[in-house]
């Protein structure tokens, strides 16, 4: 009897919502506010036909303060989802954290381990999406996104420009493809 190794996981680019797909006007959670990061749709339709997953680590601790819902934070994310639908472009999953640990709302008070610079939902969604991430990398606009990357052994990419698309054509994607 052969022994069979498992399927390798799937190479993902893990994004940051707030100043890395949407423009960032300050706990952005009301659609008629929201506006893609110039080269957004573009960037991740590349992503998507590079066949790579496309997963949003996202702390939202607006609904720790008390901003608005997790709900809320659902409704947000599935207008992005529809939205770059009309770009023939998508998120393949969508992960958030909503705690806090200086929270308004007790329910989220917390220094929970999948809030960035923790890297809880780069492995939660791993482990939940067969994600190698030994092909995968991280673009985040703050310093904890990078941490949280650097946490789960993953490249982090800081996103300080206004294309987003500019910015991807800066790395080397065939390089989360040479190991298998």
């Amino acid at each position: 009897m052969t022994e069979t190794s498992p399927a390798p996981g799937h190479p993902a680019a893990f994004l940051d919502r707030d100043g890395v797909i949407n423009v960032d006007v300050g706990y952005p959670h009301r659609i008629d506010t929201f506006r893609f990061i110039p080269g957004a749709p573009e960037a991740i339709r590349t992503l998507n036909q590079a066949g790579l997953r496309v997963v949003v680590v996202s702390n939202q601790s607006g609904v720790a303060r008390g901003l608005f819902t997790e709900d809320t934070v659902g409704l947000f994310n599935q207008h992005i989802a529809d939205s770059l639908a009309r770009h023939d472009a998508r998120i393949d999953a969508f992960y958030f954290c909503p705690y806090h640990p200086d929270a308004v709302v007790e329910r989220y008070r917390a220094d929970h381990p999948e809030r960035k610079p923790h890297p809880g939902m780069i492995t939660r969604a791993a482990r939940e999406l067969n994600l190698d991430l030994t092909r995968s990398f991280l673009i985040g606009d703050r310093d904890t996104d990078i941490q949280a990357a650097t946490a789960a052994g993953i490249p982090g990419y800081l996103f300080k420009g206004d294309n987003l698309f500019s910015f991807l054509n800066g790395i080397p994607l065939q390089t989360f493809f040479q190991h298998v």
